[in-house]
């Protein structure tokens, strides 16, 4: 969901109230519940968030807006994301320059370019960060944190 003052990312999961709520003007990050989200957001779907990443005119959210599963390891999904934006947190450019506003083009250019190599793949249920090798490794305490504690 987006507002003028913050982007609220839902999760899709049944039963999930949980919302992460981003700041477009502080980028401070917190966790707030489904009935926080103004009425009047523009809602989209959209697979996961990348990053952020700061250019010239800003911080601005990478999003995954396409996915295509491409396999399966021990019964996870494995996806492949095809497709991002790129949402800017300033609701306006008029604090730039005319050579400022070229330079974030440009290197608006340059992160669309290295979006569309492909290599960006994730799991939602799956540790993918690391190998099956360490993954046996690791105490049960490890093994039982989510992801996100990982």
């Amino acid at each position: 969901h987006i507002t003028p003052e913050k982007f609220y990312v839902e999760a899709c999961d049944d039963g999930a109230d949980d919302v992460l709520a981003l700041d477009r003007v502080s980028t401070e990050v917190t966790l707030t519940v489904k009935k926080d989200v103004p009425p009047s957001a523009v809602t989209r779907p959209i697979f996961g968030i990348l990053g952020t990443v700061r250019l010239v005119a800003g911080t601005y959210l990478i999003v995954i807006t396409k996915k295509k599963k491409v396999g399966e390891i021990f019964s996870h999904a494995i996806w492949k994301a095809t497709d991002f934006d790129i949402l800017s947190y300033k609701k306006t450019m008029l604090h730039l320059t005319d050579i400022q506003l070229q330079d974030n083009k440009v290197f608006l250019s340059m992160l669309n370019h290295v979006l569309s190599v492909d290599g960006f793949y994730f799991s939602t249920t799956y540790d993918l960060t690391h190998t099956l090798q360490r993954l046996a490794n690791t105490s049960p305490e490890f093994q039982e944190m989510s992801l996100l504690e990982r």
